[in-house]
């Protein structure tokens, strides 16, 4: 079953709603953390956070072409242009609105068929034997604090992204800054490299207005097998003057502080490319094909399955019934804190279903780096 994408109504905040949210505005304190602050239900985005993970995965061709590099150099150079252009999938629509804070237990499962021969543009095609299967799981492994793991793979191509990501909100006036807290690690298992890497911090601006995403700050990816690193930037947008939505990156050699490629553009929009041998390359993210996620039908997902659990919640913000919502958003909320107790109360610990915590991180249950 493919998945049924609407876009967003490109909507400011209506004017009752600014009220509410001017009220809860006034109860908030500079730098507090959000993480237990009750939001109104019609900032709300109708999907899940661990869904929104997986369209990070918008771009699954690109994804695949990793591995097929034929030097280190050329590989960690496909991740930097692939790990570029997938934030833009991760957002649907212009105005910022809020994923649904997924519940401990909470799965989300997909996949993506990739034509063999694509690897762009994506051609569609009926027989999946002409496609490589791209497999998504996500589960929230924590709830205090939040942590969500993330797993993607794909057999075929010996390749694989393992991520796990607290995510901290803070209030800073008119704006809201999303940390995510964490590291992801991409295994290329034909070539025995792992390639670490971070994520960027999130912004929702205007929030009394059109509310916008920005993301900010300095991420890396770095390979230890090849010695080659990337240090890419998310500029915000200065107060007066100045672009939106700025990214720019480098990718070096560690060992001999060699100048691999430059990027610099949108993360949503052209994103240039200069390599070291004087080619250059432009990719508009706008004009790249989002592929669909493939998803069970409801009634075939398990209860803690993102779409089956927020269903109710779902539906009544797509039929414009706040109060509902607000009601099915809470009987969830509470089910969470009564099954809390019941574990506390006979001192039974949380087990996630396909996350294991190694060390600082989870690490998901059954990853083709242990079947390699």
């Amino acid at each position: 079953d493919t998945e049924d994408e609407e876009e967003e109504e490109e909507l400011g905040v209506l004017d009752d709603q600014r009220s509410v949210i001017i009220h809860l505005l006034s109860q908030l304190k500079l730098g507090m953390d959000l993480t237990r602050v009750v939001l109104p239900t019609f900032i709300l985005e109708k999907r899940s956070l661990l869904e929104m993970y997986a369209n990070f995965m918008a771009h699954p061709d690109m994804f695949l072409s990793i591995t097929s590099g034929r030097t280190a150099e050329e590989r960690i150079v496909r991740f930097v242009e692939y790990y570029l252009t997938a934030f833009h999938g991760g957002r649907r629509g212009a105005v910022a609105k809020k994923p649904y804070n997924p519940i401990l237990g909470e799965n989300f499962h997909c996949s993506w068929y990739v034509p063999r021969d694509s690897v762009r543009p994506l051609r569609t095609t009926n027989s999946t034997s002409d496609c490589y299967c791209v497999r998504f799981v996500a589960e929230q492994v924590s709830h205090h604090p939040p942590v969500s793991g993330f797993y993607c793979e794909c057999k075929e191509k010996k390749i694989c992204v393992n991520t796990h990501v607290w995510t901290k909100s803070k209030f800073l006036g008119m704006s809201v800054g999303v940390s995510m807290v964490g590291e992801g690690v991409l295994y290329l298992l034909e070539h025995d490299e792992e390639y670490v890497f971070t994520l960027p911090c999130a912004y929702a601006r205007s929030i009394l207005t059109v509310p916008w995403v920005e993301l900010g700050g300095k991420v890396t990816i770095s390979c230890a097998k090849s010695g080659y690193s990337a240090a890419v930037t998310f500029h915000t947008k200065p107060f007066y003057g100045g672009k939106v939505h700025r990214v720019t990156a480098e990718v070096r050699h560690d060992h001999t502080g060699n100048l691999v490629c430059k990027a610099q553009g949108e993360w949503n929009g052209i994103l240039e490319f200069t390599y070291s041998n004087g080619e250059n390359k432009v990719i508009d993210t706008s004009r790249l094909p989002i592929a669909k996620k493939r998803i069970r039908p409801l009634e075939k997902q398990g209860q803690y399955e993102s779409r089956h659990l927020w269903q109710h919640v779902t539906t009544s913000l797509k039929a414009g019934y706040m109060d509902s919502a607000t009601e099915h958003k809470h009987c969830l909320e509470e089910r969470q804190r009564s099954e809390c107790k019941q574990r506390a109360s006979s001192k039974t610990p949380w087990k996630p279903k396909y996350f294991v915590n190694e060390g600082e991180g989870w690490v998901y249950h059954n990853p083709l780096w242990k079947a390699h």
